[in-house]
């Protein structure tokens, strides 16, 4: 068997947690080609934004932090042993915003990456100097992992709250915590973005597509939103496996609720997965919360499609987000490819 080439599409924390539990997974297979394994992961940009002149890209950080070992474990997001001279001299100066605070270390990323995209660099490529220091080659024998944001053109979430103003997402989220209500979601440019170079192919040629826990709306919501990502999701040949990032009617940590209610959808496992019905095969929710729902088929889904399958999906330790990953996993390769929509 051919080394396998898995493609998630991951927002911040819970994405970047089940693209570790991934490559522990693989690594520990006794199965070469999964030890072999490309994983590449399709990132949201939508939560991207430019504060203090620095272009943030808060998902990308988070999965690479997440899988260079750099990562505030406690926080989910963020470097580990930082500080915050810098912060710190910025309020003095009077300077917002105030409530996003960046750290000295997490500093020197955006510094970077401000230069090379001020040098002309598109998004894509800066990423990957980016990963030169956090993921490099594994070498032989071992799972290789590549990030790739889904578009190297800017995208940006607003939120439209219930007050009647519109502000920027990590507004809402970080400085108002989704305390303001929304009532909907305006990803601003990504009606004319381009999916950046590698995304459709590393879609259309997966031996299997992942879809982690991440943010429904937001997160995976943005990246499918990109014109002809959806489109080679659900007309390619590679399965499509989908992970619940509601457990029982609640979220797991963060306002993955509060997003969906915005939008008029239930907050629970057959909610979310009615977001993405016409592109699973197979949607995992837990076995315990949700194990009701075991053999049956998510609304909407295509024909012998969307099947229903219970496993434990909290991700409580490493080797739990490991055993999630390999089983989302075992069942798209188990699904294997199906025959592709030719062109209208």
């Amino acid at each position: 068997m051919d080394d396998v080439l898995i493609t998630a599409i991951a927002g911040g924390v819970g994405g970047a947690r089940f693209l570790r539990g991934l490559l522990a997974h693989l690594a520990a297979s006794p199965d070469p080609a999964r030890r072999n394994a490309r994983v590449i992961a399709v990132v949201n940009t939508g939560d991207d934004a430019t504060m203090h002149g620095l272009r943030i890209t808060p998902d990308l950080d988070t999965v690479m932090y997440t899988l260079g070992g750099a990562v505030h474990e406690e926080q989910g997001w963020g470097r580990r042993n930082e500080s915050h001279v810098v912060s710190s001299e910025l309020a003095a100066y009077g300077t917002g915003p105030d409530w996003f605070t960046l750290g000295d270390r997490d500093l020197g990323t955006h510094v970077f990456r401000t230069q090379l995209l001020g040098e002309g660099l598109p998004l894509s490529r800066v990423v990957e100097r980016l990963c030169e220091r956090w993921l490099p080659d594994p070498g032989e024998g071992k799972p290789s992992v590549r990030l790739l944001p889904m578009s190297d053109d800017d995208v940006e979430t607003h939120v439209h709250l219930a007050d009647g103003r519109t502000v920027h997402f990590q507004e809402w989220w970080v400085r108002l915590r989704a305390s303001v209500p929304a009532t909907g979601f305006r990803q601003v440019g990504v009606d004319a973005a381009k999916p950046a170079p590698g995304v459709l192919e590393a879609l259309r040629d997966a031996d299997a597509v992942l879809l982690p826990p991440s943010n429904p709306v937001v997160s995976i919501g943005t990246v499918l939103g990109v014109p002809g990502v959806r489109e080679a999701l659900r007309d390619g040949g590679a399965p499509v496996v989908g992970v619940s990032p509601i457990l029982g009617g609640k979220v797991v940590r963060g306002m993955a609720d509060a997003c969906l209610s915005a939008i008029g959808v239930e907050t629970s496992a057959l909610g979310v997965a009615g977001l993405y019905a016409d592109l699973l095969d197979a949607w995992l929710v837990d076995d315990d919360a949700d194990g009701a729902l075991h053999g049956t088929s998510v609304p909407g889904a295509a024909p012998g499609r969307g099947r229903v399958i219970a496993r434990p999906l909290l991700m409580s330790s490493p080797q739990a987000a490991a055993d999630l990953a390999g089983a989302a996993l075992d069942v798209a390769l188990a699904t294997g490819r199906r025959p592709e929509r030719s062109a209208a």
